[in-house]
């Protein structure tokens, strides 16, 4: 009888044990590895667009990308998430005269159309309708120094969370964040300033460790002071969004990241269940985080395409955008 016990124990002490030696379901981050090298593998792309537009992999005129990578112009040609390519914008119409790729000059010497900088075909005379801008930005990042930092937290994060996933759930957990993150940053961030990053995305990722430290409070070790730390490395993360608008990088693709990658991971996550009262809480979690993920998607893509998604939430720019003159205090 004890050895029956037993083996019916061992199973869950063995999966107990896995844990806190951070083994997961599988030995090595295939998808991790695969975005990372598609997206240093477009990073390059735009290094060279922006090279034979400007004569420069980095923009460095009219202004510098303080990001150390292709003008806003480049960027948004090459599928940044910038809403008078989604939609028809009343302030942004498709004829709005902007800087082409090329202009170096201060003030602007090569005019183009919006149009023209969305490309893609264009519109035929259609309204805007560049859906796919909600996943494209995911894949691109606006220089050096974002990549960099993006990647980094790929390869060590994201990956690991993809070994305890498995690839399956981590690659729905990672662009379902991704994609949201640009929807909510789509509704209320600025309409004439591109975003895009994987940020997002990998924000997704994140959430997904405070789900395993929640559900698995008393197998990790010292949990209140990786709390700490966790929270103070979310609040740097996400204050990167108030770098000045001409970085790229969006704090509202963040915060919808790490919201999304919280009901997801609650979702998917292979949570330990010791006790059936464990068991009941977590699919009483993943119960009502299904719903409201599709809840909050519904809404806010619908609240994008209405004529002022601002409307719905007057304040939530300035969770994106920090009031200065060169912004018009975040109505530019």
């Amino acid at each position: 009888m004890n050895s029956i016990l037993a083996g019916g124990k061992y199973p869950l002490q063995q999966r107990i044990e896995d844990k806190k030696r951070g083994i997961g379901r599988q030995k090595y981050p295939f998808v991790v590895w695969a975005l990372t090298a598609s997206m240093l593998a477009v990073f390059i792309y735009e290094l060279t667009l922006n090279a034979r537009q400007q004569g420069s992999p980095i923009s460095l005129k009219p202004v510098i990308n303080p990001m150390l990578g292709p003008s806003g112009s480049a960027l948004i040609n090459l599928g940044a998430r910038f809403p008078p390519c989604m939609k028809l914008v009343t302030d942004v119409p498709p004829s709005t005269k902007i800087a082409c790729m090329n202009d170096t000059a201060n003030p602007i010497t090569s005019i183009c159309t919006v149009e023209d900088l969305c490309g893609f075909g264009g519109f035929h005379g259609h309204s805007p309708n560049q859906w796919f801008r909600f996943v494209t930005p995911i894949f691109l990042h606006a220089g050096i120094i974002h990549i960099l930092l993006n990647m980094l937290a790929q390869i060590t994060l994201s990956a690991q969370i993809e070994k305890e996933m498995g690839s399956g759930g981590f690659l729905l957990t990672y662009f379902a964040a991704g994609i949201f993150g640009n929807v909510l940053g789509g509704n209320f961030s600025l309409v004439g300033v591109p975003s895009l990053g994987a940020s997002g995305a990998i924000f997704g990722t994140i959430a997904v460790t405070w789900v395993d430290l929640f559900a698995h409070w008393k197998y990790h070790y010292r949990p209140v002071r990786k709390l700490i730390f966790m929270t103070i490395e979310l609040l740097i993360g996400i204050a990167v969004g108030y770098i000045p608008c001409e970085s790229f990088i969006d704090k509202l693709s963040h915060i919808g990241g790490f919201v999304m990658g919280l009901l997801v991971g609650t979702t998917l996550y292979p949570v330990i269940s010791a006790s059936k009262r464990h068991k009941l809480i977590m699919w009483i979690f993943r119960l009502a985080a299904i719903p409201l993920a599709i809840l909050l998607f519904v809404v806010l893509v619908r609240n994008f395409y209405t004529s002022d998604p601002y409307a719905a939430c007057s304040g939530c720019r300035y969770l994106s955008c920090f009031p200065t003159s060169a912004n018009n205090h975040c109505k530019g």
